[in-house]
């Protein structure tokens, strides 16, 4: 792969965004544990895969870096604040609230910091 193309950049991956990667695979995990814990047969394959499923989807259609739907930035905003949300409340359903706090608190946290990033 040649490295001196001209009007090419190299994608340039930082801490943040491998801390911002992890906190997106912490919300999908609690979303699927959420789902096979939380629901009796056959409904927890339901919900363990179709929760974190529909969170992807979200992602991918509004909040990733190639979402599919440009949209305003409150709206990335507000998805990605409800999925986190969802994780943060999944934990409080199976009876860990810190855990379910400390996942919030992260996940907002990092999610400021990326779109502060993100204005400047």
């Amino acid at each position: 792969m040649p490295e001196d193309v001209p009007g090419v950049r190299a994608a340039r991956i930082t801490p943040l965004d491998v801390l911002r990667f992890l906190t997106e695979l912490v919300a999908l995990g609690s979303l699927a544990l959420w789902g096979f814990l939380a629901w009796p047969l056959p409904w927890n394959f339901v919900f363990g895969l179709g929760a974190p499923a529909l969170a992807i989807l979200l992602w991918a259609l509004f909040v990733s870096p190639k979402a599919v739907l440009a949209v305003h930035p409150f709206v990335r905003i507000i998805v990605e604040l409800l999925i986190f949300l969802s994780a943060t409340l999944a934990w409080w359903a199976l009876g860990q609230p810190w855990v379910g706090l400390a996942v919030g608190v992260v996940s907002v946290a990092v999610g400021a910091i990326v779109a502060r990033r993100n204005v400047d």
